[in-house]
């Protein structure tokens, strides 16, 4: 005897293909859906259909957008000639939370990864070198990750760039705030000495 009904195994099934999502949480999600109203789950249903019809990417930034271009790219407040690469996103989302940059975006989705088959022809890295090669572009603010994949990422766009007019920065890794230096492991900390900065006053 089948303890879980077939509809409910499909729905388990599909949200335990989600990042992050194991079976056991996939559970919990489609048991709670379930007790919902049905309006409810017509609710989600239809905004997940949205989600191809509606979205497309801003054909600048590469970021998911309902309009194109993206509603950051077309914001003339916006430095366009400050351009912040990031692999994913997400990331992108979590720069614009900090209020700190005014500049616009460029997103790779992904990172150089050989041994994933990822190349720089499977990344938006063509369509960076075109925006710079097309001019008013002056700096390039490289935000990918500190892992390897995203450190390769950053080394081979620093390479691409350096033949043209702009200059190029890194975003600055180091210690966290509140962190107690003695608590760092040896790679943060040697990023941190490498991205010092000049002390104002």
């Amino acid at each position: 005897m089948q303890a879980v009904p077939p509809a409910l195994e499909r729905l388990i099934t599909d949200l335990a293909k989600l990042p992050g999502i194991g079976r056991k949480t996939a559970t919990r999600l489609a048991l709670y859906i379930l007790r919902r109203p049905a309006s409810e789950a017509q609710v989600l249903v239809e905004d997940l259909a949205a989600l191809h019809s509606s979205i497309r990417l801003c054909r600048s930034c590469f970021a998911f957008s309902e309009s194109d271009p993206c509603q950051i790219c077309s914001d003339t407040r916006r430095d366009a000639g400050l351009v912040c690469v990031v692999e994913e996103p997400g990331d992108m989302i979590s720069i614009e939370k900090t209020g700190a940059f005014r500049g616009v975006y460029h997103i790779l989705h992904g990172v150089l990864s050989p041994m994933d088959g990822i190349g720089p022809p499977e990344l938006k890295i063509r369509e960076l070198i075109t925006r710079v090669r097309q001019g008013g572009v002056q700096e390039v603010l490289l935000a990918t990750s500190s892992t390897v994949p995203g450190e390769a990422t950053s080394s081979y766009l620093i390479e691409q760039l350096q033949r043209f007019a702009v200059r190029v920065t890194r975003l600055a890794c180091g210690i966290p705030m509140g962190m107690d230096i003695k608590y760092a492991d040896e790679h943060t900390l040697a990023r941190a000495i490498e991205t010092r900065r000049m002390v104002d006053g």
